[in-house]
């Protein structure tokens, strides 16, 4: 079993020793584990220039304009079978769903189809590590990370106020902890070879209940002047209830294919739903730029 550690910290810093004291942990417990300084790497970020999900649609491959080192980082999260992460870049071009269908279309042109290894699923946890109370985002932020894949999130973690976190024994033992689970959560998914497809219901999460039912986030978007919500993280629609464990979201399926757990973005079903919003918008997109009415400059167009 291999376990990847990912520190985008100062170099050497705490981020950096934290993610190798949990990385420890892992090689403890016997797994093989590697360490990468994310600004070691030339990471850019992404344009939104969608040739990635057009690539996969036409069947061309797995393209990115970005001419950086995150091709090689991703290719390290594929063979890896835990990943411990704070990172960017992870889009339609990295989508299982979108993968699976790229998949098929190769062979159907008599070419072999993508590494095994982008439909296994993965074990990742996350943590931030900072100088000031900004729990109320890096929990989304981070998570985002796992949804295009479908990976399984063990912990998600944030220390605020935590300059002198390597002189804080309940943290360290925290990230020791954290790095434990990860390990028990890969063994797993190699034990049982469990492939993304298939393993919707699976749940590995080793932290705190969420308010949301799904994919424990507590982060949620409140339309106004009621409590009919959205969890920022993976989309599970419905209404906020105070419950005796607190906040929770109640998805209500009476609003729609958004209030049922298959739309949730990180399942294949929910990535599906989603795929065909996208072919529908890129359509119109193709469409519009064979209008001759579009084609004709206005005032409008022209300011």
């Amino acid at each position: 079993m291999k376990i990847l550690g990912i520190s985008y910290g100062t170099k050497n810093g705490n981020n950096d020793t934290m993610c190798r004291i949990a990385l420890e942990e892992c090689q403890k417990l016997g797994a093989e584990i590697e360490f990468i300084h994310a600004f070691d790497w030339d990471l850019q970020t992404c344009t939104g220039c969608v040739a990635c999900s057009r690539g996969l649609v036409m069947g061309k491959g797995m393209i990115c304009t970005r001419k950086d080192d995150f091709k090689a980082l991703y290719e390290k999260m594929v063979e890896a079978d835990g990943v411990h992460i704070c990172c960017d870049r992870m889009g339609p071009g990295h989508d299982t769903g979108m993968l699976m269908m790229l998949d098929g279309k190769l062979k159907e042109q008599g070419k072999e189809g993508l590494n095994p290894r982008y439909f296994m699923q993965k074990a990742i946890s996350f943590v931030g590590i900072g100088g000031s109370d900004w729990a109320c985002r890096v929990e989304t932020d981070h998570a985002m990370l796992a949804m295009s894949p479908g990976w399984k999130v063990v912990n998600n973690d944030c220390f605020s106020w935590c300059k002198d976190v390597l002189m804080q024994d309940d943290k360290v033992e925290r990230m020791k902890e954290i790095g434990r689970n990860l390990v028990e959560a890969a063994q797993y998914i190699v034990d049982n070879h469990v492939m993304i497809p298939g393993s919707e219901n699976l749940d590995l999460w080793k932290g705190e209940e969420g308010g949301c039912p799904h994919c424990h986030g507590n982060n949620f978007y409140i339309f106004p002047g009621t409590n009919h919500a959205v969890c920022e993280l993976c989309g599970l629609e419905g209404h906020l209830e105070m419950t005796d464990n607190g906040v929770k979201l109640v998805n209500d399926p009476e609003l729609g294919e958004n209030g049922t757990i298959e739309h949730c973005h990180d399942l294949l079903s929910g990535k599906a739903a989603h795929g065909k919003d996208i072919f529908e918008n890129e359509g119109r997109l193709m469409n519009l730029f064979k209008d001759p009415e579009f084609k004709t400059p206005s005032p409008s167009k022209s300011n």
